[in-house]
């Protein structure tokens, strides 16, 4: 996926989980934070981000804040994104290739971010977007999530029913050593992601070639559960 009209910034505090204050250009603006996560590792004082610019003159807001640079390591903290990349490794085969995709499909109590036909079986895959690491290990989730713990749940019980069932984890940037759940923030997420792998789910991880403009899914991340 690609961006337009990225700048260069500094970030310099949040006022809240959807705004932020960064310097572009020497001035201060008010900038849209596509991430209501809590990313305090990814935004202390004077980091620098990449916000892109909108056109839109009726926005409250004349940025979106994009990525930031931690350790050398350029992060995309744009939540929309991984949906978006995942969509487009899909097309291009990343799983095989697959027929009738779709976006938004219920099962059940569940929605799933994307339905498919792979090898003649319905499948359905749900996308979990990765920020948070440390050293070259990234956990999801970053804050417990009520939500992601019933997708797996829901997962799980089309695995059972005999659906191809997948997880998808788009770690937001590259070279990173695996994926581990984050027990200690949310326990039952990785009660109900070890459930599900047991249930025959598939936990994929994926890390992601990360630019100023782009990101793009690149290679297998493994997953310790």
């Amino acid at each position: 996926m690609e961006y337009s009209n990225m700048v260069p910034g500094v970030f310099l505090d949040r006022s809240n989980r959807f705004i932020a204050l960064v310097e572009i250009d020497g001035a201060v603006e008010t900038v849209h934070v596509k991430n209501t996560g809590r990313c305090r590792e990814l935004l202390p004082k004077g980091a620098r981000v990449y916000c892109q610019r909108s056109d839109n003159p009726a926005r409250k807001t004349k940025y979106d804040l994009i990525s930031v640079e931690k350790n050398g390591r350029l992060i995309n903290m744009d939540s929309q994104a991984p949906n978006a990349a995942a969509g487009e490794w899909l097309r291009s085969g990343g799983l095989g290739k697959v027929e009738n995709l779709r976006a938004e499909t219920v099962h059940g109590d569940s929605r799933f971010d994307f339905s498919f036909i792979l090898e003649g079986r319905p499948c359905f895959l749900e996308v979990k977007g990765v920020t948070l690491e440390e050293d070259g290990v990234c956990a999801f989730p970053d804050a417990p999530t009520e939500r992601g713990a019933k997708h797996l749940r829901g997962l799980t019980e089309a695995a059972r029913e005999g659906y191809g069932a997948y997880v998808l984890f788009v770690i937001q940037m590259e070279n990173v050593c695996f994926l581990r759940p984050n027990d200690k923030t949310d326990p039952d997420f990785g009660a109900a992601l070890r459930q599900a792998a047991a249930s025959g789910v598939e936990v994929l991880a994926m890390d992601c070639a990360v630019s100023e403009t782009t990101m793009t899914i690149g290679r297998p991340v493994p997953v310790v559960l």
